[in-house]
């Protein structure tokens, strides 16, 4: 008799947390954990990601256009004596055309602009993936282009008296095949080699790190928008 009675008081104390964890309770529970604030914290960052990105693809273009005039000359763009690293133009339609473009859509969906307020989250996932691959791809063309600038050099008029013991000069890339000394660690090769465009390295280097890391920012930029798209999209289905 005892026991029964305490079976039946242990009932009426499980009711209530038995009530708490019937599946009814479960979107209640999913309206919890994505809530409308963490929502809105996803369009913030989304916010925030297309600013970025779209600085960082102005940065980018700067860059590459800076490279088309060495030595602040246009003469040499002129006569064809540019490198084709810079020619490419990787970091003008790259790293930043097509950046600046998949930035746009990221911040009108963070704004909720144009027809991206109404839009189905099937719709704007598309959406966000879309910006995705056009930012990477283009993020990813200058980062390999930047990578391969550093490693073969400069354009530039240097002395070839040495291969064929007579005074000349062309012009060509004299780091490219260089096997057992590398140009980027040995400074006292930057002023000897190239005779010109003056500081044709450094110009060569500095403008060609700037997209190195611009880009490789924007990569890391790209990662985050598509973590953030993903909260998103979990976001407005739990919204509905």
């Amino acid at each position: 008799m005892y026991l029964l009675e305490e079976i039946m008081e242990n009932s009426v104390i499980l009711q209530p947390l038995l009530r708490d964890c019937s599946p009814a309770s479960a979107p209640a529970a999913a309206g919890m954990l994505f809530s409308p604030r963490l929502l809105g914290c996803s369009r913030t960052c989304s916010r925030v990601l297309g600013l970025s990105l779209g600085a960082a693809a102005l940065f980018a273009a700067g860059a590459n256009a800076a490279l088309l005039f060495p030595s602040w000359d246009v003469t040499y763009l002129l006569r064809g004596l540019v490198g084709r690293h810079a020619l490419l133009g990787s970091g003008l339609w790259g790293g930043g055309l097509m950046v600046l473009t998949a930035a746009t859509l990221i911040s009108m969906m963070g704004w909720r602009g144009c027809c991206f307020g109404k839009s189905a989250p099937c719709c704007s996932i598309l959406t966000a993936l879309l910006a995705s691959g056009l930012a990477l791809l283009g993020a990813l063309t200058c980062f390999i282009t930047s990578g391969v600038a550093l490693r073969d050099g400069p354009l530039c008029m240097f002395d070839v008296s040495s291969f064929n013991q007579t005074q000349a000069w062309k012009y060509g890339y004299p780091f490219k095949d260089l096997r057992h000394t590398n140009y980027l660690y040995d400074r006292s090769l930057w002023n000897s080699v190239c005779l010109e465009p003056s500081k044709a390295v450094v110009w060569h280097v500095s403008f060609f790190s700037v997209l190195l890391c611009t880009s490789a920012l924007q990569l890391l930029l790209v990662a985050v928008h598509s973590v953030n798209s993903l909260l998103g999209l979990f976001c407005s289905l739990c919204e509905e």
